[in-house]
């Protein structure tokens, strides 16, 4: 109890963290990890943890809050036959290799290269949802398997390695590839937790926890995130789809689109200055 009381900031913090990721993503549809990483790598840095040590904390306790939030999500869009089994019997030998190997790597490099992925990889997302959300897809269809394998791969290990899930890379790359906007969203869901997974255990096990690291971290894991963060974005996801449903969902998406390109920019800000 003592040790409660004396961390209460810390606490309170990750709590408003689930509440505020569980809110976007009902009122957004975003993934966890795209809201998450951010925030608590500002948050981490506030109470005193280095900018790298931040980001490799806050990338595999990203990844572990995906793993509830992705099976519920699998349940809900399988319901609706959004998920695209056949595609997931091909492509989750790759994505789940692509998930090792950005794990393992996550394990030994400095935080400053994560970092500087997520910046660009948010800074990208931010701009895609601005200026390619109503565009015609590029392509007719997707590759060939070969082609396919490889996305496959890099979607799992680019995403693990800077804790998002699925949604954030698979949707508008399969949309990119005229594939079904609403099969995308269901079977990123999947793909999500074929990422989360692995990739959470691998940073819990193989980890070394920073020396600056937040009380309750575990290899790269910060349980205390985790058990603050899951039950209050479940609780607080239909909170934003109540909200959402009552206003203009494209004047939202916009506006989380600056925000995120703002987010991006300030963190590529902090690593390259």
């Amino acid at each position: 109890m003592d040790l409660l009381i004396e961390h209460y900031p810390t606490i309170l913090a990750l709590m408003a963290t689930g509440i505020f990721a569980g809110i976007l993503a009902g009122l957004l549809g975003v993934g966890g990890g795209i809201v998450i990483v951010p925030v608590l790598y500002f948050l981490f840095q506030h109470f005193g943890v280095e900018p790298s040590s931040a980001m490799l904390i806050a990338t595999a306790t990203s990844l572990a809050t995906i793993v509830p939030t992705s099976i519920s999500s699998i349940r809900s869009h399988r319901k609706k036959g959004n998920v695209d089994l056949e595609l997931l019997r091909f492509w989750w030998i790759f994505v789940l290799l692509g998930v090792l190997v950005g794990s393992l790597l996550v394990t030994v490099v400095n935080g400053y290269w994560l970092t500087l992925m997520f910046a660009v990889i948010a800074t990208l997302a931010a701009l895609n949802m601005l200026f390619r959300a109503s565009k015609p897809p590029i392509f007719e269809q997707l590759p060939k398997r070969p082609g396919q394998s490889v996305i496959a791969g890099i979607i799992g290990m680019l995403s693990s390695m800077v804790g998002i899930g699925g949604g954030t890379l698979s949707v508008p790359i399969l949309t990119t590839f005229n594939y079904p906007a609403h099969k995308a969203v269901g079977t990123a869901a999947a793909i999500g937790l074929i990422i989360s997974l692995p990739g959470a255990l691998t940073m819990l096990i193989l980890g070394q926890t920073p020396a600056d690291a937040p009380i309750f971290t575990y290899g790269l894991v910060n349980l205390a995130g985790f058990i603050c963060i899951v039950p209050l974005t479940v609780l607080f996801a239909p909170v934003g789809a109540a909200i959402g449903s009552k206003l203009d969902p494209n004047l939202l998406k916009r506006v989380f689109a600056i925000a995120l390109l703002i987010t991006g920019g300030r963190m590529l800000v902090q690593v390259l200055l």
